[in-house]
């Protein structure tokens, strides 16, 4: 006589055994390697490898964490780079939470695509992918002024921020090197800005950020369209 356990019986099994597994390996890694705090694992459907999150950084090992190996995976099928989809779900941010009072704006056509940017002034990858996204119609674009390169980004961000046309102070200086009209100073919001950045990991410029929240690292501007084509708003 064959004994048949219920579907759910099983499920519940199988998924106990997944999170001892994921209990053990997590253990593992921490006993090897001195002082990292795992944020998470997660058995991947690929090879048997386990998916480990430390900060910003993610990895993977074996179960018996006998092997570490830190780069991205390929499938060889579809040619997607598994690792760069995962990293952006594990990056992404709430879009509706950004300050967009913080932000430059500028719209073009009926602005149904919506991205936002961090970018300093002084950064030449900012300058080529606001170079490249002025061939995009139907977009709303928030630039968020993050000064970080430079000991004058600071100060430039300000006198763009306090021209009275601040996205036509912004793109002048950024694709024609003409600098914004003199101003009043006024309270521009450098402090914020920093702070901003740092709450939600920007370490670089250019980032961007689809409104679904998906991250996106320097300049690749035909890769930005294609995911800010695909977000829902």
């Amino acid at each position: 006589m064959r004994l048949r356990l219920p579907a759910l019986f099983l499920a519940a099994i199988l998924t106990a055994s997944a999170f001892a597994d994921e209990v053990s390996v997590r253990r593992g890694v921490e006993a090897r390697f001195d002082g990292i705090k795992v944020q998470s694992v997660t058995k991947t459907s690929y090879a048997g490898l386990y998916e480990i999150v430390v900060g910003e950084t993610l990895f993977y090992t074996d179960e018996q964490v006998n092997f570490v190996f830190k780069g991205d995976i390929i499938d060889a099928r579809s040619q997607k780079n598994l690792t760069e989809e995962r990293q952006q779900k594990l990056t992404a941010i709430k879009f509706e939470d950004l300050p967009l009072d913080l932000a430059i704006k500028q719209v073009r056509g009926n602005g149904k695509r919506v991205v936002a940017i961090f970018a300093d002034p002084f950064c030449p990858y900012c300058k080529n992918l606001d170079r490249a996204l002025l061939r995009q119609d139907d977009i709303t674009i928030y630039t968020f002024l993050y000064p970080i390169l430079r000991p004058e980004s600071p100060d430039k961000a300000r006198t763009i921020w306090c021209a009275p046309d601040r996205a036509k102070a912004y793109y002048d200086f950024m694709l024609n090197a003409r600098e914004p009209a003199a101003a009043p100073s006024c309270n521009a919001p450098v402090d914020k800005w920093l702070a901003l950045g740092q709450k939600i990991g920007v370490r670089a410029t250019p980032t961007s950020f689809t409104i679904n929240g998906e991250r996106i690292l320097g300049a690749r501007p035909e890769e930005l369209v294609k995911l800010i084509g695909e977000a829902k708003k």
